[in-house]
């Protein structure tokens, strides 16, 4: 007897928000009420939506873009030619230190990601 008035039960659904700081709100919905609690609250979503942008898709882009160019020009090799006395020695002189540089920059990179490596492991 007792199981049958458990399945005959109907239970209320409490809802509670909050804003995050202030103001905290709670309700008790009937179980008969359920629907139109929802259509309400699915309006009142849908309306208070309303005012948020949209994601700035192009600015998103021109991030992924720049980060895969970044990434071609670290995979490419700086050929340092030209004479090492005389007429283009500075120009010989640029590129070792540009290739320097971009060793640095390899090593940074990897360093990166193998510091995301582990830290997606632990």
């Amino acid at each position: 007897m007792s199981s049958e008035d458990d399945d005959a039960k109907e239970y209320p659904c409490l809802v509670r928000a909050t804003d995050g700081d202030e103001v905290n709100v709670s309700t008790v919905v009937q179980s008969a009420d359920l629907e139109n609690f929802h259509a309400a609250y699915g309006a009142l979503l849908k309306s208070s939506m309303s005012t948020l942008r949209k994601r700035d898709k192009k600015r998103e882009k021109q991030r992924q873009e720049d980060a895969a160019r970044k990434k071609r020009r670290l995979q490419e090799e700086i050929a340092v030619e030209g004479p090492k006395r005389g007429a283009g020695r500075k120009k010989r002189q640029r590129k070792m230190k540009q290739a320097a540089r971009l060793e640095e920059s390899k090593k940074r990179a990897l360093e990166r990601e193998e510091a995301k490596a582990r830290a997606k492991a632990s």
